[in-house]
């Protein structure tokens, strides 16, 4: 499992290609939730999310051979932009699988940040592709959650937040395959041990919610959200083991209460979120998530994890039920 010092580590490697983002304050969204709630604004990093920081960290650190070879990855979207804008800055060859469904405006900027974009069937037939791909040409795997350096990269949101404001009750935080989450979860517990850390799921995407009932990794034969980024098949082994450790609760929200929390963001807050990255929000608007008993001075922090969405896509996402 990684410690503090491996995000530590990532933040000297990967600070001159990011931004640390903002955290600000929302006094409607304190209002509220009666809270003092902040937002960690991932959807102001390079790309538009933070894949950035965990592709980075993990793809310094190939050696010259595995530079030569190039990488590959799969991704629904914001991973292909973090790893193909990490392989330009570092000279590396880079392929990105994505399934046919995915979003055509995260595809085309991951063609324009300079990788090989393979859009192919639905997300289980397109892992079948990356393999395929990856043997017949010898690449390296980047994977998109379940490995160290990525975590340790994704980790550094965490370490940033807790320097911002050190006093924090609760962090809140989407979930996929679980790599923001296990990074951020590290460097909040090591660093404040008694602030809780929260993850949120879609219902049709709860994989983590599967896993602690299961006591394992679990894989979901479907799955069925608006948040397409937190929409993975399938938990990562080293993602469960650390949100087993550090996480205190799981919490589900559906795709209504998504749309809402994009809308007051938007309306509110003047932030654009795509619907994995107002996740998040949402279960603090619907009182899924609580600053605790009666606490009305608890400061909370949500992240904005990513705002990446296309123009013809957003009016629908933004109706009301």
């Amino acid at each position: 499992m990684i410690s503090i010092d491996d995000i530590r580590d990532a933040r000297t490697r990967i600070a001159k290609f990011v931004h640390r983002t903002p955290l600000v304050g929302s006094a409607t969204l304190s209002r509220r939730a009666a809270c003092r709630a902040h937002l960690k604004l991932e959807n102001f990093q390079k790309t538009g999310s933070f894949k950035p920081r965990g592709a980075l960290n993990n793809m310094s650190q190939l050696d010259a051979a595995q530079r030569e070879r190039g990488v590959i990855t799969i991704s629904a979207g914001n991973h292909a932009q973090g790893v193909s804008y990490a392989a330009g800055l570092l000279g590396i060859r880079a392929v990105v699988v994505m399934p046919a469904s995915a979003s055509r405006l995260k595809a085309q900027a991951a063609t324009e940040y300079g990788a090989e974009v393979i859009l192919h069937g639905d997300m289980a037939g397109a892992f079948q592709k990356l393999d395929e791909v990856r043997e017949e040409r010898g690449l390296v795997f980047v994977h998109p959650f379940d490995d160290d350096r990525t975590i340790a990269g994704q980790g550094t949101v965490g370490l940033e937040i807790i320097e911002d404001l050190s006093d924090i009750d609760t962090v809140v935080v989407g979930i996929g395959g679980g790599g923001l989450i296990s990074g951020v979860a590290v460097a909040i517990k090591e660093l404040s041990p008694r602030t809780r850390v929260i993850g949120v799921e879609p219902t049709g995407a709860a994989v983590m919610h599967l896993s602690r009932e299961q006591g394992k990794p679990a894989k979901l034969d479907k799955t069925s959200t608006i948040a397409d980024g937190l929409a993975a098949p399938f938990a990562g082994a080293r993602n469960f083991e650390i949100v087993q450790k550090y996480v205190d609760d799981l919490v589900l929200v559906d795709d209504d209460a998504i749309r809402a929390a994009m809308r007051f963001l938007l309306e509110r807050c003047k932030v654009l979120a795509e619907p994995a990255g107002a996740a998040a929000t949402a279960a603090l608007l619907t009182g899924k998530v609580r600053a605790g008993a009666g606490i009305d001075s608890a400061n909370t922090v949500v992240i904005v994890s990513g705002g990446n969405v296309a123009m013809e896509t957003l009016s629908d996402l933004l109706k009301s039920p």
